[in-house]
């Protein structure tokens, strides 16, 4: 009898758990924070190679401040 007892006491334990309607970290639910961490997951995986991400190294392709034009202020 002592055996049954226990058994069952830990499949009822091993059940417990935090809904996915309970409020989690950062003010979500459960449910969305692993919803965010799954899709944190995945971005992840594709997230490009850090040379692709990297100015070339002769410079930038777009002007500088220096080199556009200013604009003047009309009177007025």
């Amino acid at each position: 009898m002592m055996r049954m007892t226990c058994a069952i006491m830990v499949l009822l334990l091993a059940g417990c758990g935090k809904a996915d309607n309970a409020p989690g970290p950062g003010g979500v639910t459960v449910g969305e924070a692993r919803a965010l961490d799954e899709a944190a997951a995945m971005l992840d995986k594709r997230r490009p190679p850090e040379d692709i991400l990297q100015p070339p190294a002769n410079g930038p392709s777009t002007p500088d401040a220096s080199q556009t034009p200013q604009a003047t202020a009309s009177p007025g």
